[in-house]
């Protein structure tokens, strides 16, 4: 153990990365250790900047060649036209698929099947390895973000792709819980971001609270570092969180759509984009036109709409509603605690859905125009998920309830059982018990399978509308469940000597979820005493 005199010295040691994996963009922040500051990072090629904002990567892929994962990524797709003809080695959008049940079929490449996590994967790599090559350091800690509403299968391959690169210490937060980091908000104790981006909708109401000058030890790959100096606000504890699969995707297809209908126009990869730069020309004024001009086959496309269009365009596809949804959600856990609307200081909108007029309108129905902040909409999540590496301790709450699979003989049909319910901080101060028999004579063994249990308010189906993967909520829908051990040799818990048999309690099982977000389990054998397993993880949900 090493003490260390300051905390600029500790800090110097640190040299901290963060990785905004969007929809429709990405971003990449390190902490300058100089200033002592967050700063975006540029990627020579694969980024571009318009006006004030950070250095952003398009969310783009292009397959050159599948078999060897040759591949060109961001604005190398751009500037090439990639993006403007419809081609079934583009992909935009494909983050919505990655750990989803998509209807619809991916194309096979190069005689290789093809899947949205390959892509996903083959994205992120190439942008890494390009960061790795220029800054050597990065291979100490990285801290990657995640929507609200993602499952453990995302969260599992995105950890992956981080460990592909021998990464020492890999850190994940939720985007909102980041952007309220990222917005500097310290001197505010109660936040709530409101997280809008190309392929999510993510609400995160955030307490920030200062800690006394306490010592604290952080763990550092192998090395262990003590500070016990001066520190700054130490504790961001999530209250209450909602999401959805709604973005800016989304509101480009209604767009186009739109167009499709009123002036015959082909729903394709071009009028996809025209139709995502009306939309960003509608934020900034109240009238916007796009016309492109092909000079090979001089056929030209004009589109026009003004906000008051936009906006009933919104309207006729339920958007309101949907927003009015998840507020009313995230508000409901807050009143449970004794929180009202007038209590919340300040209101972040992050992504760049966020900054669509009618939105920031919507928002002023729920709290006065004087709390909503809106200066730092893409740079925030990436910047503010740094803070991670700085000593800020982060206290959550499980998103998703999990439970265990059961035969219902009146159903005929498997059922789950709730074991841990959605909201359930963690680290659990108390496990829950299970006990469970044998259901058949001289059963050798007693299997288990543990799945995450989705939200009740209904389902999101990700499904191909012609070439375009786009969502669709569900409504009067079974909950939502994904397994995390139904594969042979993950689901046996115990075995059985002697064999069990029906008709008693044969084992007590406890389960709790640590501080790192890993599902443990203790078996105990009631019938002989013994315990089989002890303090094993058999889900890791981070």
């Amino acid at each position: 153990m090493l003490a260390l005199p300051g905390r600029n010295l500790y800090e110097s040691l640190v040299l901290s990365y963060a990785v905004d994996f969007g929809t429709s963009n990405t971003v990449i922040a390190r902490w300058n250790p100089v200033s002592q500051q967050p700063e975006s990072i540029a990627l020579p090629g694969l980024s571009f900047r318009v006006g004030q904002n950070p250095d952003l990567v398009p969310s783009l892929v292009y397959v050159e060649q599948a078999a060897t994962g040759q591949v060109l990524v961001g604005q190398q797709v751009r500037d090439r036209g990639l993006d403007l003809h419809s081609d079934p080695r583009f992909f935009r959008s494909f983050k919505r698929g990655i750990g989803a049940d998509i209807q619809g079929f991916l194309p096979e490449l190069d005689g290789c099947a093809v899947s949205f996590e390959q892509v996903g994967r083959w994205f992120l790599l190439t942008l890494l390895n390009q960061l790795k090559a220029s800054q050597p350091d990065l291979g100490e800690s990285l801290v990657v973000t995640v929507p609200v509403d993602s499952f453990e299968s995302y969260r599992h391959w995105l950890g992956q792709v981080c460990a592909d690169l021998q990464i020492e210490q890999i850190r994940m937060i939720d985007e909102p819980t980041a952007a309220a980091l990222g917005y500097g908000k310290a001197d505010q104790s109660l936040l709530l971001v409101l997280d809008f981006g190309g392929g999510t909708l993510d609400l995160s109401l955030v307490q920030l609270s200062a800690s006394k000058p306490l010592g604290f030890i952080l763990k550092w790959g192998d090395k262990m570092l003590a500070d016990s100096t001066r520190q700054r606000p130490q504790t961001a504890r999530v209250l209450a969180k909602a999401g959805q699969n709604l973005g800016g995707t989304d509101l480009d297809h209604w767009l186009v759509d739109y167009f499709s209908k009123t002036q015959d126009l082909g729903v394709t990869p071009l009028t996809t984009r025209l139709a995502e730069r009306l939309k960003i020309q509608l934020s900034l004024q109240p009238k916007a036109t796009e016309v492109y001009f092909n000079a090979e086959t001089f056929d030209s496309i004009e589109m026009s709409l003004d906000r008051n269009m936009f906006e009933e365009i919104l309207v006729q596809h339920q958007f309101f509603e949907r927003l009015d949804a998840s507020m009313t959600q995230v508000l409901q856990q807050a009143r449970r605690q004794g929180i009202t609307v007038e209590d919340i200081e300040s209101v972040l909108l992050v992504g760049g859905t966020s900054q669509i007029p009618a939105v920031k309108t919507w928002v002023q129905q729920y709290f006065e125009a004087a709390k909503v902040c809106s200066s730092r909409p893409f740079e925030a999540i990436a910047q503010g998920a740094l803070q991670l590496t700085r000593g800020i301790e982060l206290k959550d709450f499980l998103y998703h309830g999990y439970g265990v699979r059961y035969w219902d003989r009146r159903q005929n049909a498997h059922g789950w059982h709730p074991i841990i319910p959605e909201g359930q901080p963690y680290p659990m101060a108390d496990p829950v018990e299970l006990v469970l028999g044998a259901s058949n004579d001289g059963q050798p063994s007693i299997e288990l399978v543990i799945g995450e249990l989705g939200s009740n308010a209904g389902g999101t189906e990700v499904y191909f509308d012609g070439d375009r993967l786009v969502t669709r909520t569900l409504s009067n829908v079974p909950t939502t469940v994904q397994a995390l051990n139904d594969r042979e040799g993950a689901r046996s818990i115990a075995k059985l000597t002697p064999p069990g048999y029906p008709g008693c309690d044969r084992i007590k099982v406890q389960f709790w979820v640590d501080e790192t977000r890993a599902l443990r389990i203790t078996v105990e054998d009631l019938l002989v005493q013994t315990i089989l397993i002890r303090n094993q993880v058999v889900a890791q949900l981070s």
